[in-house]
């Protein structure tokens, strides 16, 4: 089984992650804020991965901390667990209607990191959640995860519908680049024989 266990303290949050890429979408999820908990609750889902989330950071502040960290924690799990890569399909993509929205995401598990978030969401926030972290999320993910994303809106005016629909395709697109392909499931998905 492809799976991690991150364990992260900071003066700003604690976190215990557990990340399974065999798994079969199952999730518990507490990050104490309950709109990233149902984004990540979409994560497992729709990516076919089984995620538990503990997270106690500072939301008496905002959420900012608890958004980025977890951020942070998954990609280092996403990382570990493909452990040598060998064998996995590397690229992924995924165009996903979200009522009149619809966006389009593609990834390359290449091992350099970089992110493209083109998306134009009209509100500050959705509910409590300042919008702007979905972006911050995505990056820290990124960033540890050591992938390349791109991330775009096509259309849509509902800032919770943009973001549940950026959730959602990441995920059906990170399941597909992290599936093992049968035909070359010995081999690593590069000439270089390395990602």
């Amino acid at each position: 089984m492809r799976s991690s266990v991150i364990k992260r303290k900071t003066g700003e949050t604690d976190i215990e992650l557990q990340l399974c890429l065999d798994g079969s979408g199952k999730s518990a999820i507490d990050s104490g804020c309950g709109f990233l908990d149902h984004m990540l609750t979409l994560f497992a889902k729709h990516s076919g991965f089984d995620l538990s989330v503990r997270c106690k950071g500072d939301t008496q502040v905002d959420y900012h901390h608890t958004a980025e960290d977890i951020g942070i924690s998954l990609g280092k799990a996403f990382f570990e667990a493909l452990g040598d890569k060998k064998g996995i399909v590397r690229y992924g993509d995924t165009t996903l209607p979200m009522d009149e929205t619809l966006i389009r995401s593609a990834v390359d598990i290449s091992g350099r990191d970089y992110l493209a978030f083109a998306l134009d969401i009209p509100a500050e926030k959705v509910g409590d959640f300042d919008t702007e972290l979905c972006e911050e999320f995505w990056l820290a993910f990124v960033r540890e995860a050591k992938i390349t994303l791109h991330v775009t809106q096509l259309a849509g005016k509902n800032a919770h519908h943009i973001i549940e629909g950026v959730f959602k395709s990441v995920a059906r697109t990170l399941g597909k680049a992290a599936a093992i392909d049968e035909k070359r499931k010995d081999e690593i998905p590069s000439t270089k024989g390395v990602l």
